[in-house]
């Protein structure tokens, strides 16, 4: 296998980078399936480059509450094709895979991040994987599958789910070294809402500095999940039950700027319009001279 030219993960741009999600999936809890044809895909992936994306998410396989796992073919042909159509058009492409043969053949279409919500627990041999092709690796903060997850929201120990996760990342981090990826090429996720109630996801985003001296680059994601859903329960407006997905983004456009005032390295979200505009104007008000890319 060729080796993926290397992200550069210490460049500074003055911002978060922004990672546009591409999900190629027929029962995605953001667009229920909106881009599960390929050619939607691709044409949606071009459309977030030009809306400013640093870097395509793709994914074939839906990790909301609940999900049903495909089968691997499934997943390879749901994401390759659009991978390479990205790729070959110039885009910084990330897949969203547990699973080794997806990683593979995603980082040969042309791929250069493996970005495994699993941090390799899901599938070991996907950190050899990436150590083989010299790819950058997101590890996420994880615990178990979809259709199970919620059984281990569970943070009893000192230190709440702050200290759980903080612990539970570096255990991984020390795994993906053993495989042989680089420090350098390793990025972490908190994983908000995998495994954690509201009330967690909103302790990992008010406590980032613990997170943030574990040393590597931090990518969020927190665009249209429950937990903003939660915070904003549609009964105040008479409605009743958590504010709709598509409903969510100006609660998600405070977190993004957040986000960036603490540091991280980059924000995974599904419209990038608004959160490169959100980032432009954060830029223009804490930078001397304007925001730089």
């Amino acid at each position: 296998m060729i080796p993926a030219p290397a992200v550069p993960l210490g460049v500074p741009l003055g911002r978060p980078r922004v990672m546009g999600v591409v999900n190629v999936t027929p029962d995605s809890f953001s667009d229920g399936g909106r881009y599960a044809a390929p050619a939607d895909a691709v044409a949606h992936g071009l459309a977030l480059l030009d809306e400013g994306a640093d870097l395509l998410d793709i994914g074939g396989e839906s990790t909301r509450p609940g999900a049903t796992r495909p089968l691997v073919a499934e997943e390879l042909a749901r994401v390759v094709p659009v991978i390479r159509e990205l790729a070959d058009a110039g885009a910084v492409v990330s897949v969203d895979t547990m699973r080794h043969e997806v990683a593979e053949a995603a980082l040969e279409a042309g791929a250069v991040v493996v970005n495994d919500v699993s941090g390799g627990l899901a599938d070991p041999a996907v950190l050899e994987v990436v150590a083989a092709a010299g790819a950058t690796y997101v590890a996420m903060h994880w615990r178990a599958h979809s259709d199970r997850m919620r059984d281990f929201a569970v943070y009893d120990e000192a230190g709440g789910v702050v200290a759980a996760v903080c612990r539970e990342l570096e255990e991984r981090v020390e795994v993906i070294r053993a495989a042989g990826v680089a420090d350098d090429r390793i990025v972490l996720d908190p994983g908000l809402g995998f495994a954690k109630t509201p009330a967690h996801s909103w302790a990992l985003l008010r406590d980032l500095d613990p997170l943030l001296a574990l040393g590597h680059p931090l990518l969020v994601g927190a665009s249209r999940k429950s937990f903003l859903g939660s915070l904003l329960d549609s009964s105040r407006a008479g409605r009743g039950g958590p504010r709709p997905v598509g409903e969510r983004e100006a609660a998600h456009l405070a977190v993004v700027l957040e986000l960036a005032r603490a540091g991280v390295w980059g924000v995974r979200v599904h419209d990038v319009r608004s959160a490169r505009d959100a980032l432009a104007v954060w830029a223009a008000l804490t930078q001397e001279e304007g925001p730089h890319d």
